[in-house]
């Protein structure tokens, strides 16, 4: 059973790095006393993939023995100086509930030993007058050795400052006075691994400056991207920005797979959005990227959508279902209805869920992740994307604009009715392509871009919550059949059905208005 904790730590060195001592840290604001918990020897054995992934996106996987945490541990970026770290038991074997959360980045790669860190680490605890720890602060002494090629060996030593479980982060600030006072500096390495990996590279394998890999959010594997060659001053173009906003939804699917795996709330919701921002790229820029190329991918990214749905549609209309009962005067409430919708919600969840996770496990799910990669790393260009992308983009956004105006009036001149939730439904859907091509185009149209995407999501909040009511009412019929069949008072179900009916009139009613109102706000693109 795997376990998260947040890391906030700083690390440090002095100019003579093979011998960085501790200062004194008595005298420090705050604590009330300094306490020695003596000497731990910690072993710890690095796993990367062979072209280091993990470590290229500042993720680390390892093994440790010694000291009062052994097990497995992953660490996930946060902020500077700030990591969650995912731990499992001690086992000879990598866990399978730390595999699956780098599987997005490994997909079907082999994970490998790749470091071993031999540390000698004196620890002291700086507690405040009432013995509470304020932070953990340790003297190590590193041997690094590098367990793949014809790496070498290296060797420092580093203060590690790690804030209390219940520590105030301010308090890291208080005690770097003190280490800077004493002539300790911020070490340049952000982690052991990192510096380990610089210092026992083959000699002939070592980067030039120029050349080292930044923390990409691209695998180190993928093929590095083919780029026209451009003057200095010259113009970006329609396809740079295009490929920049294609680059941002796949490293979203990317980073957002651990915490869909961990259940993180509203995690579904964002990658979901990521695969439509996607699928709204490649449709509304056709003349940008060739769709020969991006149409089996979007048909993947329209598979990972319908499945992603399956855990977020139910989350939304279980809120909406159980903030509707809450609302409603205890003198309409009959029957078990509650317990009936809590059982509903976790059952379905629960299905939902697990779903997902094997979902993500897939290796077509693990290809679309391959192809992005690959389209990224050599774009299928079309002529239009040398442009500039002022013409481009907005004309891509105006087409969306002109559907999305075609589509609201032809709603608006049906009658109530189930025509009509189709018809808003498709205008829904139209209302998001066209916000998301606004996106993508906003860093090069600016102001006006900016505008549409707000207006569109005036809208789209309009249309959802109809298109969620329609679900609402669904849900309440089955619902209702059910308890009907199992001898329960239904009164209150045929209660919420027709609340969810008035909320939608009101936001038929509603329509009209607000197209008009977005209409004035966007003469810059019907003009």
């Amino acid at each position: 059973m795997a376990d998260t904790q947040r890391e906030i730590e700083r690390k440090y060195e002095s100019e003579n790095t093979e011998n960085t001592a501790l200062p004194d840290l008595t005298g420090i604001p705050g604590v009330g006393s300094v306490r020695d918990k003596g000497v731990a020897h910690l072993d710890a054995t690095y796993y990367d993939t062979t072209d280091t992934r993990l470590a290229a996106a500042s993720l680390t996987l390892r093994r440790r023995t010694g000291g009062s945490d052994a097990g497995w541990h992953l660490k996930f970026p946060v902020a500077p100086g700030v990591r969650d770290e995912i731990r499992a038991p001690l086992s000879d074997d990598l866990p399978e509930s730390l595999a699956r959360l780098v599987r997005s980045r490994v997909r079907e790669r082999a994970l490998h030993p790749v470091v071993r860190l031999r540390s000698d680490r004196d620890v002291r605890h700086l507690l405040d007058p009432a013995g509470r720890l304020l932070a953990e602060v340790s003297v190590d002494t590193v041997h690094a050795e590098r367990l793949t090629g014809d790496g070498g060996t290296a060797r420092w030593t580093e203060i590690e400052v790690e804030l209390g479980p219940d520590g105030d982060p301010a308090f890291l600030d208080t005690v770097e006075k003190k280490l800077r006072a004493a002539g300790v500096r911020p070490s340049k390495s952000a982690s052991k691994l990192a510096r380990a990996l610089a210092e026992t590279a083959p000699a002939q394998a070592a980067p030039r400056p120029e050349e080292a890999p930044a923390p990409a959010t691209a695998p180190a594997a993928a093929p590095r991207q083919k780029r026209r060659t451009r003057a200095v001053g010259s113009p970006v173009t329609a396809g740079d920005h295009v490929l920049a906003h294609v680059r941002a939804q796949r490293d979203a699917l990317v980073e957002l797979d651990p915490a869909v795996r961990q259940d993180v709330p509203d995690s579904v919701h964002r990658m979901r959005v990521a695969t439509r921002r996607l699928r709204s790229t490649f449709r509304s820029y056709r003349t940008v990227l060739d769709r020969e190329a991006t149409d089996p991918i979007a048909a993947d990214l329209k598979w990972l959508a319908g499945e992603l749905g399956l855990d977020r549609d139910q989350e939304v209309l279980a809120a909406r279902l159980r903030t509707a009962l809450d609302d409603l005067p205890g003198t309409l409430v009959h029957g078990p209805i509650g317990d009936r919708l809590t059982a509903w919600s976790e059952a379905r969840h629960s299905g939902a869920h697990g779903r997902l996770t094997a979902v993500l496990d897939s290796r077509r799910h693990l290809g679309l992740l391959d192809a992005l990669d690959a389209l990224l790393a050599d774009p299928p260009l079309r002529k239009k994307a040398a442009a500039k992308p002022d013409k481009v983009l907005a004309k891509a956004v105006r087409k969306n604009l002109d559907k999305l105006s075609g589509l609201v009036t032809r709603a608006l001149d049906l009658p109530p009715g189930d025509d009509r939730d189709r018809a808003l439904h498709e205008a829904r859907k139209k209302t998001k392509r066209t916000r998301y091509a606004a996106e993508a185009a906003a860093p090069a149209l600016g102001g006006p871009a900016d505008d549409l995407v707000t207006s569109m999501k005036t809208l789209q909040e309009l249309l959802g919550d109809h298109q969620d009511g329609v679900m609402a009412r669904k849900a309440l019929r089955e619902l209702a059949a059910v308890a009907h069949a199992a001898g329960e008072n239904t009164f209150t179900y045929g209660v919420l059905y027709g609340r969810e009916e008035h909320r939608a009139r009101t936001a038929e009613a509603a329509l009209p208005g607000t197209w008009t109102s977005i209409g004035k706000d966007l003469r810059h693109w019907t003009s």
